[in-house]
């Protein structure tokens, strides 16, 4: 399938040549444009697979103002033109997050390398987005299941309860420790917590949830886990919990 490209500049000869050079590569003009409020039009329109936008273009709107408007209301991929590389248009043009920058005068191979880059990146931007959506639709279903899935890599692992031993905060991360293996996740104690609500786990410490079934032994203060040497502090707040959950004989 053919990617279609809108095309945003105001002089004729410049538009022309890069959109001669965007069908040599293969690429479709789904639509031109002269000034910003039509280029936000067309690409409203047609929903192009990306955007070459020249920052500086006529008419009360910028290219840099256009681009923020389309990206409000399409996730499209856009790309700068500009003649001006100085520190200020840069600092502008950063806000609108583009994928790319092309400074005139250019070349053809400078289109084509620019294009490339951009489609790619958004393409793995969009599979990150879906495959974050597909995690969180996993999360959400029920926190009491009897699985839990973790990601590691490319690949989601599914682990028992009752094979996770504890959970450990490490700064913006997390550590799920299993008998198996360690898995480091973006997320907090807090949400873990959320998430483990089986009566199995309970917080001891603001740095770690133990499973209570995964308990080798307590001394003093501290918790021995099942096939593990560390020794898991229990926080002063927390040993109430604790206590209100163990049996003593």
């Amino acid at each position: 399938m053919a990617i279609n490209i809108l095309v945003t500049e105001d002089e004729s000869i410049v538009r022309k040549d890069i959109e001669r050079c965007l069908e040599q590569l293969g690429y479709n003009i789904i639509a031109s444009a002269d000034n910003g409020e039509k280029a936000i039009e067309l690409a409203l329109k047609h929903k192009p697979d990306l955007c070459l936008m020249d920052i500086m273009i006529k008419g009360d709107m910028n290219g840099i103002a256009a681009a923020e408007e389309i990206k409000r209301n399409l996730d499209v991929p856009i790309i700068f033109l500009t003649a001006y590389a100085d520190e200020s248009t840069l600092a502008q043009a950063k806000m609108a997050e583009p994928h790319g920058y092309i400074l005139k005068p250019f070349k053809d191979a400078d289109i084509q390398s620019a294009v490339e880059m951009a489609l790619h990146k958004h393409g793995k931007e969009k599979e990150l987005k879906q495959e974050a959506e597909f995690l969180r639709s996993l999360t959400e279903h029920n926190s009491n299941a009897d699985i839990i899935f973790v990601k590691n890599r490319s690949r989601l692992m599914h682990i028992k309860h009752d094979d996770l031993l504890f959970v450990e905060a490490l700064k913006d991360y997390v550590v799920i420790h299993t008998r198996k293996e360690s898995y480091t996740i973006h997320s907090t104690m807090k949400e873990i917590e959320r998430k483990l609500s089986d009566r199995r786990f309970v917080r001891v410490h603001r740095s770690y949830i133990v499973n209570l079934n995964a308990i080798e032994s307590i001394k003093y203060s501290n918790i021995i886990m099942e096939d593990m040497e560390k020794e898991i502090p229990v926080g002063g707040s927390y040993k109430e919990a604790l206590a209100s959950r163990i049996n003593l004989l």
